[in-house]
C-alpha cells in the first residue's frame, strides 16, 4: 500500500507529530553530491560490507524519544523521533499501518550522512509468530519481490527476518528493505530499514545490525 498512496497524498500528510514520516524518497532534494553529504562530513557509503557502526545511544527505554517495548543501541548521530498515527485517516492508514503493525517511530539517518530511516511498529498482542508477523507485513507492500525469510536473534530474543526488493516511484528502480520482527508481551515488534535506494541501504546496514544485535526487552 505505501508508493502510490504515499506518493500521491505527501503533500497533506496527516501523521500527527511525524513531519518525516514522508518515506525515505522525501529526502532526495538533500541527497548529497560530490561524494559528501550535506554538512561536508565525509560519505560513508564505502567499504561497507563487515563496518560496524559507532554507538550513540539508546532508544526504547524509559525517557526515551521513543517509548517501546524494546530497548537498542542507536548509530552515532541517528536521531529518533516518536511517531503518532491516526490509524482512522485514509493517510494514517496508508503510511503508518502495515501488515498488523503501527508506525511508532521513526530514526533519521540524515544526520549521520545517508537518506534513510530505521523505522519501529508495534503490534496488539497476539499468539502470531515473529515470522507470521513479517509475512503480513511483506503481503501489504506493494511490488515486494525476492522475498527471504531467515529465523535468527535479535539480541537474546528469537527472531524472523526477511529482505526483499520494491521498485523506488521516484526513482523508477529495484532497492533493497528489510525488517525483522520479534515477540514481547506487549505486541510484536518489527524494525525496518529502506533507504532512498539500494546505495543508501547497503551503507545503512550497520545501524540496522546494531539495532538487531543489541535489542533487548524492556
Amino acid at each position: 500500500m505505501r508508493g502510490m498512496v504515499a506518493a500521491a497524498l505527501l503533500a497533506t500528510l496527516v501523521l500527527a507529530g511525524c513531519s518525516s514520516a514522508s518515506q525515505d524518497a522525501g529526502a532526495v532534494a538533500e541527497k548529497p553530491t560530490g561524494g559528501k553529504p550535506a554538512g561536508g562530513k565525509p560519505s560513508q557509503k564505502a567499504g561497507t560490507a563487515g563496518r560496524t557502526a559507532a554507538e550513540g545511544g539508546t532508544v526504547g527505554g524509559s525517557g526515551s524519544a521513543c517509548p517501546l517495548p524494546v530497548t537498542f543501541d542507536l548509530a552515532a548521530s541517528w536521531k529518533p523521533k516518536a511517531v503518532d498515527v491516526d490509524p482512522d485517516s485514509e493517510l494514517g492508514a496508508a503510511l503508518g499501518v502495515q501488515g498488523q503493525v503501527t508506525m511508532v517511530c521513526e530514526i533519521d539517518a540524515k544526520p549521520a550522512g545517508n537518506i534513510g530511516y530505521l523505522r519501529v511498529w508495534q503490534g496488539k498482542k497476539s499468539d502470531r509468530s515473529p515470522r507470521q508477523v513479517l509475512e503480513a507485513f511483506i503481503a501489504d507492500e506493494d511490488g515486494a519481490g525476492k522475498v527471504t525469510y531467515t529465523e535468527t536473534r535479535a539480541g537474546d530474543l528469537a527472531a524472523a527476518e526477511v529482505g526483499y526488493t520494491v521498485r523506488s516511484k521516484l526513482l523508477d528502480e529495484l532497492k533493497k528493505e528489510r525488517a525483522f520482527a520479534v515477540a514481547t508481551p506487549d505486541g510484536p515488534v518489527v524494525i525496518h530499514l529502506g533507504g532512498m535506494d539500494s546505495e543508501e541501504h547497503e551503507a545503512m546496514l550497520p545501524a540496522y545490525e546494531l539495532a538487531r544485535k543489541s535489542l533487548r526487552l524492556g
